[in-house]
């Protein structure tokens, strides 16, 4: 006696969507860009130290409190550049680091 071979029911399934696509940046995206901004301005040498002990703290244990904290003091520091009219310093640099904290 053969068996039979029975054909699998063919279900519809729902066309797949693609996930939105945000322009935020993460957390660790942010504080990279704000390191490599210091950097580049060879300024707050500090506060560089700081970001890439945080950042490493962060990619350990992924507890982002010091992190944040860091990119915060950055900010404020990157607003007074701006103000100063110091090159590479853009509203919309600023802008990408309030998302991401926010």
């Amino acid at each position: 006696m053969a068996k039979a071979v029975s054909k699998p029911a063919t279900e519809k399934k729902a066309p797949k969507k693609a996930a939105p696509k945000s322009k935020a940046l993460s957390i660790e995206q942010v504080a990279e860009s704000i390191l490599d901004k210091f950097r580049t301005l060879n300024i707050e040498q500090q506060l560089q130290a700081d970001l890439e002990w945080c950042l490493g703290s962060y990619r350990f244990d992924g507890n982002p409190v010091g992190l944040v904290d860091a990119i915060n003091r950055s900010l404020f520091i990157l607003k007074a550049e701006q103000i100063k009219k110091t090159k590479g310093v853009t509203a919309t640099f600023i802008s990408s680091i309030e998302k991401a904290l926010a």
